[in-house]
Order: structure tokens, then C-alpha cells, then sequence
């Protein structure tokens, strides 16, 4: 009996193994499957547009971007499966032989990409991607990619007014005047620039063309030389410029949210603004020449802030990047091309005029924690942090700080060289050093406190309850 048991297992178990292997043999051999053909059995070719080459604006709107052809008589038709244009994804339909995308939507791809609305030809490098349809009713399912080229150029924009370009609404206590404009600086051939002060959390403003300008203030005049942006009451701090008989849409009001200084900025040549608290870079050897410490201002000319500086070199920049003004040793009275200080390596609070071309460097040996949180109280020794130097490969550091600090429920403030001459307070994520700043408040704990010092605007703590 066990063994006629033993004998039906294994019978059993032959059974199942050939029935594996037959589905393994379907799986390692599969049968030829017409709808996985090849791309090129249909003869599958793709060839740039009748309006590969194009411009704004387009009379019918649609520009015809790819031609799909095929050498094979069963080919009725291609389905669009995705479309990108230098590898950003754009909507796209399938008319005949031609896939065509809406030129308002390839305009705006190619400006965002370029960050320019200029009216430039753009290099365009198209992906298609399509599946072919059989006079049989089948859907061949294949994703057929081709790439093809192409340039179109953005909307003509309006030439450079020859009478520059000035701006109202609620800047610098103009208020809509239209009799009292607040004209911008030419910085350079198309570039404009201001320094503007605003009082309220919104304040509205719009740019002119000095043309356009009437001194008798008729609105009806100066309107038709209004720059705005796309949607009113925009507060981007770097956007696109929108003006009338522009195929973008009607202009709409720009906001600067808040009050303050601030450096307004008009590129006529690629059609973009930007408004910013006044602010230079520092990159230097000390900082892997990275532009990534600040130095902040109110005036566009006085600038302080307070970085790690050695003997091997920096520069002060207007931009994140060297594309902006970049002031080195040649622009401080310096031979060399960066400037080089005399002074030790070592943290120092960093003082720039602009005007003057001067820069003045306090050393900060020490800065510590003061206040009736602390152990010491107001009256007895700060205690002191560490400062941790930037790392190049890493791309950490920058910072002072102390671990493991008991404090009591209680108010800090941190200060420099066991001083008052230099002292933060205020809100954690945004200290201050100017006049006299408010005290932090802090509960009971033991911490981990990293200070960032920077510049206003800039500046932080970290406070890590353990």
C-alpha cells in the first residue's frame, strides 16, 4: 500500500513537472506576435514639419511640429502616444500625417526654458512618439520615436523706447501720479534698475514707456505704453513682462509684498522684472567659490554681513552666478582681479560701500550665549560656540555652534567678541543685528544650537531640544 502511494506521487509529480516546463518552454520561446512588430517592418520614418521652422504668432494658432510617414500601403493611420519638446512634455494631436501642438503653449515652453520672451529663433529638439493603425482595424502595438529639429521664433517685442522707462503706483510715495513719475536708470543697453521704498504689506506698480509718458497726466496716453504682468496682483519676484497687443494676454498689475528697500530690475531684451531686498554675494577660496554668503543692505550701496574669509581671494557679486556685477580687487584699488585682505584668515563681519569703494573687515574671534536663560545669567560670561567651517565636498558648515547647553525658561541673545557692539536677536528664522534687536525667548532643556549669522534677512538659529 505505501508503496502503490509512494508510486501515484510520483506519477503525480512527473505530471506537474511537464507541465512546467512546457510553460517554461512558451515562456523562453514565445510565439512571433504581430501587434510587438518592429518599427521598421512598416517603414516608419519621421521628417520636421511644414512649420518645423516658425514663428509668433501663427495665423491658425497650431503649428505642425513632425511629419510621420510610413513606406507601408496597410498604414491608415498613427496614434500619438507623447510628445516632448527638448525633453519637456507639450500637448499634441495627430492630424494626418503631421502632429501638431498650439503655438501659444510652444512659445511659452521655449521663453520658460530660455528665461527670455526675446524674439529670438529657438533651437528645438523634438521626441515623438506613435503607435500605427492597420487597415485591418488593429492597432499595432509599438511606440515608434523618432527625434526631429526645428526653431521658432517667440512674438516680435516692443523696441527699445529711446526715452528709457519709469514706473508708478505705490513706490517711493508716488501713489499713482501720474504728473509725477518715478523714472528707472539704465544700467545697461535694455536694463533698467531702481531703488524703491514701500510702506504697506501690498504695494501695486506698473511699468511705463518714457514715450508714452504725458505731462498732463492723461491716462488714456500713458496706458498704451503700460508693462504689467499675467495675473493681477502677481507678486513673483521674477517674472515675465506682459504688455499691450502681446499674444500672452492682457497686462495685469504686479504686488511687492512689503514694506521696505528694495532693487526693482526691467530687462527690456528678454522681457522679465525682478524686485529684491538689496543683497551682494561673497565667493571666495574660503567658500569653494560659491555665491552663497550674503551680505544685505537697505540703500543698494552700504552692505554688511559676516562670513569665514582667507588670504586666497574673493569677490563681492549682484547675482547668485557671475553674470551680475562682480566687484574684485580692481574695484576696491586692489591690483589683483580678486581682492586680497591683509588681514588673518578667520570670521569677520563685513562691512562694503559701494559709493565710496571701500570695504571694512571686524574680526570676530568669539561668539557666545547670554541671557537670564543661561547659567550665567546677564551679568557673567557668554557661553562660548564653535565655529564650523565650510566643507567643499559636502557642501555643510558655515555655522556656529555648542551641544548639550542647559538653558532655564528665560531669554538669550547671541552677541560677538564678548560684546554689545554686535549682538542677534529676534525670531529664530529670521535674526537680526541691527539696532537693538529683541530677546529670544527659550523653555527649559537641554539643546543643540546651530547659529547662522549671515546677513538681515538671512540669519537664523536651529535650537534641537534633546
Amino acid at each position: 500500500m505505501k508503496k502503490t502511494l509512494l508510486y501515484s506521487l510520483a506519477v503525480l509529480a512527473s505530471v506537474t513537472l511537464a507541465s512546467c516546463n512546457g510553460d517554461y518552454d512558451d515562456w523562453a520561446n514565445p510565439q512571433a506576435n504581430e501587434q510587438e512588430a518592429s518599427a521598421a517592418k512598416y517603414g516608419i520614418t519621421f521628417a520636421a514639419g511644414p512649420e518645423a521652422e516658425s514663428s509668433m504668432p501663427d495665423a491658425d494658432g497650431v503649428i505642425n511640429l513632425v511629419t510621420v510617414n510610413t513606406t507601408d500601403a496597410n498604414v491608415t493611420g498613427y496614434t500619438l502616444k507623447s510628445l516632448k519638446v527638448n525633453g519637456e512634455a507639450i500637448n499634441g494631436e495627430i492630424d494626418g500625417n503631421n502632429i501638431q501642438v498650439n503655438a501659444a503653449e510652444l512659445e511659452k515652453i521655449l521663453c520658460n526654458q530660455n528665461n527670455s520672451r526675446a524674439s529670438i529663433a529657438r533651437d528645438m529638439k523634438v521626441e515623438s512618439k506613435v503607435s500605427v493603425n492597420l487597415a485591418s482595424g488593429d492597432a499595432v502595438a509599438i511606440n515608434s520615436v523618432g527625434e526631429t529639429t526645428g526653431k521658432f521664433t517667440p512674438t516680435a517685442t516692443p523696441q527699445l523706447d529711446e526715452k528709457g522707462y519709469y514706473m508708478l503706483g505705490q513706490i517711493n510715495g508716488n501713489e499713482w501720479d501720474a504728473k509725477s513719475p518715478v523714472w528707472m536708470n539704465k544700467i545697461s543697453d535694455g536694463v533698467y534698475q531702481l531703488k524703491v521704498t514701500t510702506t504697506a504689506d501690498k504695494n501695486w506698480f506698473k511699468f511705463y514707456a518714457g514715450s508714452k509718458y504725458d505731462e498732463g497726466g492723461d491716462w488714456k496716453i500713458i496706458d498704451t505704453g503700460a508693462l504689467g504682468c499675467k495675473e493681477n496682483g502677481c507678486e513673483d519676484s521674477s517674472g515675465y513682462i506682459y504688455f499691450y497687443g502681446d499674444s500672452w494676454g492682457k497686462l495685469q498689475t504686479m504686488v511687492i509684498p512689503g514694506a521696505g528697500t528694495w532693487i526693482v530690475t526691467l530687462d527690456m531684451n528678454n522681457l522679465t522684472y525682478s524686485f529684491a531686498k538689496p543683497v551682494l554675494y561673497m565667493a571666495g577660496d574660503a567658500n569653494g567659490w560659491d555665491q552663497i554668503d550674503y551680505l544685505s543692505g537697505e540703500d543698494g550701496v552700504n552692505y554688511t554681513g559676516f562670513m569665514y574669509l582667507n588670504q586666497n581671494g574673493f569677490k563681492f557679486c549682484s547675482q547668485q552666478n557671475w553674470d551680475g556685477t562682480n566687484y574684485g580687487g580692481a574695484f576696491f584699488g586692489q591690483e589683483s582681479d580678486n581682492i586680497i585682505m591683509d588681514e588673518t584668515e578667520g570670521y569677520y563681519k563685513v562691512d562694503v560701500d559701494l559709493s565710496t569703494k571701500k570695504y571694512t573687515l571686524t574680526p570676530i574671534t568669539t561668539i557666545g550665549i547670554i541671557g537670564d536663560a543661561t547659567v550665567n545669567g546677564w551679568s557673567g560670561d557668554d557661553i562660548d560656540m564653535k565655529y564650523v567651517p565650510y566643507n567643499k565636498e559636502t557642501k555643510e558648515g558655515r555655522y556656529w555652534e555648542v551641544k548639550d547647553i542647559t538653558l532655564k525658561t528665560g531669554v538669550i541673545k547671541f552677541r560677538a567678541n564678548d560684546d554689545w557692539a554686535i549682538n542677534w536677536g529676534g525670531e529664530l528664522d529670521n535674526l537680526t543685528s541691527k539696532g537693538n534687536p529683541a530677546n529670544i525667548a527659550v523653555e527649559e532643556g537641554k539643546y543643540d544650537i546651530k547659529l547662522y549669522p549671515w546677513a538681515d534677512g538671512y540669519a537664523k538659529c536651529e535650537m534641537t531640544k534633546k
